[in-house]
C-alpha cells in the first residue's frame, strides 16, 4: 500500500476501537455508528489516512445498521477502494479496503440500488466526516 505504518504506529495513530476495524479486519455493532443515520452533504474519509473514499451523493439508508454507499470516489488512479475475497464465518464475500493504507472498511454486497446494484456496507467508525463547505 503506499501508506504504511508499523502496528505500534496504527496504535498510536488510531482509537482502539478504530485499530479493531481498520488494522484486525473487525466489524462494529450493528446501529452504533451516528454515521449511519446521518445524510449532511460531505465526503467521507478513511479514519486511517484521510483518503476521500465515499460522497454523501452515493448514501442511502439500507437498514442494515451500518453506513451504505452505492459507489465509491474515483480519481486518476481508479476507485478509493480495493476489494478482497473475504472467506471468514464460513461464507465468500468481498472485503472492500481503503485503496491508500489498507484499512478494512467492509463489504461490497450486490443488493444495492440503481445505479450500480452495489452496496458498499461500511463500518461508520472506519471513517471521517467533513460537510462540504458550500453546504455551510
Amino acid at each position: 500500500f503506499e501508506m504504511t505504518k508499523t502496528e505500534e504506529e496504527w496504535r498510536k495513530h488510531l482509537t482502539p476501537e478504530q485499530f479493531y476495524v481498520l488494522r484486525q479486519h473487525g466489524t462494529e455493532r450493528a446501529f452504533t455508528s451516528p454515521l449511519d443515520k446521518h445524510y449532511a452533504a460531505g465526503t467521507y474519509s478513511c479514519a486511517g489516512c484521510d483518503l476521500p473514499l465515499f460522497s454523501s451523493k452515493t448514501k442511502f439508508d439500507s437498514k442494515t445498521g451500518w453506513p451504505s454507499f452505492w459507489d465509491p470516489i474515483s480519481d486518476e488512479k481508479g476507485p478509493s477502494v480495493g476489494k478482497t475475497e473475504d472467506r471468514s464465518f464460513f461464507m465468500l464475500r468481498t472485503e472492500v479496503h481503503c485503496r491508500r493504507c489498507g484499512g478494512h472498511q467492509g463489504h461490497v454486497f450486490e443488493d444495492g440500488p440503481k445505479p450500480t446494484g452495489l452496496r458498499y456496507c461500511i463500518n461508520g467508525v472506519a471513517l471521517k466526516f467533513a460537510a462540504d463547505k458550500s453546504a455551510s
